[in-house]
């Protein structure tokens, strides 16, 4: 009777067995079947509307206008947010004279940006009664007239806006510490025979100052402590070159 009773219990589990089996088998079934369909639904998103660049946001810019980078990049509203081409865009965008470096990004949805570093405007070169401005890689702007100089940089007189003097120049401006550079109100180009890359500076505390191109930011270093231990009565003009020194005009005598 125990066997019987036995044989009867297994008979009873194996209803059990084969639905936890058809139920597993189910699963499955259900998990291939959503899988299909979220893949579908994948292409489909990524073949619609609903994919396309709905917003383009632009930071960092000063100088150059949203709709310039904007042109230069081909972004538009409604193109395929994942098929940007973002390296030949930021490529594209850095062609512009202005802009140094460009960084594409998703933000998805339905949103992109692009984020621009602009070369540093580092003086204004005069041309007649115009300004150039000019950035840190020796490229000039647009000329703006005198009247709407700014007056955040130094004005540069005596030089080619094309000359490659300016670019060297304007490594060695970025170079210099902020503080020297805001005391400069005019740098000119003063060449001569034994110095042919010579500028001469007139500084806002009344100075006037002769230092070269090449060594420009590593000359001026020292200034305000030069500066501080000169005669305010005695005229004469600052050499800051190798070895800082002063040289007295000399007065005719009567």
């Amino acid at each position: 009777m125990s066997q019987d009773k036995k044989v009867v219990s297994v008979n009873e589990r194996i209803p059990t067995l084969q639905e936890k089996r058809k139920q597993k088998a189910n699963r499955r079934i259900l998990a291939f079947v959503l899988l299909f369909f979220l893949l579908i639904v994948v292409l489909v998103y990524f073949q619609s509307p609903l994919s396309g660049v709905k917003t383009i946001h632009i930071d960092g810019n000063q100088l150059v206008a949203e709709e310039t980078i904007l042109k230069a990049s081909g972004l538009e509203e409604g193109m395929n947010i994942w098929h940007l081409s973002e390296g030949e865009r930021e490529k594209a965008i850095t062609s512009l004279k202005e802009i140094e470096s460009a960084k594409i990004e998703r933000e998805l949805p339905v949103s992109v940006r692009i984020t621009v570093s602009e070369y540093p405007r580092v003086g204004y070169v005069a041309d007649g009664d115009t300004y150039l401005p000019l950035l840190q890689n020796g490229e000039t702007l647009d000329p703006i007239p005198n009247g709407q100089l700014v007056g955040d940089a130094p004005v540069l007189v005596g030089f080619n806006d094309d000359d490659d003097v300016l670019a060297q120049l304007g490594e060695e401006l970025v170079q210099t510490a902020p503080e020297i550079v805001g005391r400069i109100s005019e740098i000119l180009f003063t060449p001569t025979s034994t110095q042919p890359s010579e500028l001469t500076l007139y500084m806002t505390d009344g100075n006037e100052v002769k230092t070269n191109v090449e060594s420009f930011a590593q000359s001026m270093q020292p200034y305000p402590q030069v500066a501080a231990q000169l005669d305010p009565e005695k005229q004469g003009v600052l050499y800051m070159k190798m070895s800082p020194y002063f040289k007295e005009t000399e007065h005719d005598s009567q």
